[in-house]
């Protein structure tokens, strides 16, 4: 009877535990549609009461935002994707915004925060689901969470003493506690302000050890585009900023649902 007892014991908590697991938030890879390329998206711990978010696990790159910017996932002008196709996308820039440091499998640097917001746009458009920048608070709270030690965060991030003053591949460095790469250093990352205005967090590949981290900040600023020889200057790329990327977020990994097809309403006949 004992033994029966505990069996029963041990397939109950079995039950509970993998219910558990079942109903836990999964990691989901987003397909660019049109092209081969994917993202890959985490869940993330939320903010306490909040609903919980995915992020993407690196800092987006430069193969990736070269399909928004120069249309690679359009034949003959267009894509599958007429929402995507409606989004204004940002101008090709008149320099090489890479810099050099490397560009397939790199995190794109210099991106101006409407940049960044349109590539939101425009994956959301693409995929259905709700993409777009972090917010200050989340975005901290997920480096938090990472629990970076700061005795080891070379293993974890690139900054002045090991970056050689250049950006890095993504994802060439340690994951951290939730599974994110990058979060210290490499790029400083764009988030959103509660009055909706760009910040850059994390700090980048030029600080030092003890500069980067979930409290570097740094506020939008016109200087990081003061030598762009165009008038107006760009709204999309950032001249003298070649140390700022992104990572985005997304609200949920399944597509909102399609708005349903109103009835056709007969028009009444003519009197005869």
């Amino acid at each position: 009877m004992k033994k029966l007892v505990a069996f029963a014991f041990f397939a109950f908590c079995t039950v509970v535990i993998l219910g558990a697991d079942d109903s836990a938030p999964k990691a989901f890879t987003e397909s660019i549609q049109g092209t081969a390329r994917t993202i890959e998206m985490i869940p993330v711990s939320a903010l306490p009461g909040a609903s919980p978010i995915w992020m993407c696990k690196t800092e987006i790159p430069w193969e990736v935002l070269d399909i928004c910017i120069y249309g690679f996932d359009k034949v003959d002008g267009k894509s599958d994707s007429p929402g995507a196709d409606a989004v204004t996308r940002p101008t090709k820039p008149y320099i090489a915004m890479d810099r050099g440091f490397g560009h397939a499998g790199w995190p794109a640097n210099s991106v101006g925060f409407k940049n960044a917001n349109t590539f939101c746009e425009w994956l959301s458009a693409k995929s259905g689901k709700h993409y777009r920048l972090p917010t200050v608070a989340e975005w901290k709270h997920a480096c938090e969470m990472g629990k970076v030690d700061p005795n080891a965060v070379g293993d974890f991030a690139w900054f002045d003493e090991n970056s050689d003053g250049t950006t890095h591949k993504i994802g060439s460095k340690k994951a951290d506690a939730q599974g994110l790469h990058d979060l210290y250093g490499n790029l400083a990352e764009w988030c959103v302000q509660p009055d909706g205005s760009g910040v850059v967090l994390g700090g980048s590949f030029r600080e030092a050890k003890d500069e980067i981290g979930c409290s570097a900040s740094v506020v939008d600023s016109p200087k990081w585009n003061r030598s762009d020889p165009q008038i107006p200057k760009s709204i999309w790329w950032l001249a003298d900023a070649g140390w700022i990327g992104f990572r985005v977020v997304c609200d949920g990994p399944a597509a909102a649902p399609a708005a349903p097809v109103a009835p056709v309403t007969p028009m009444p006949s003519k009197p005869q």
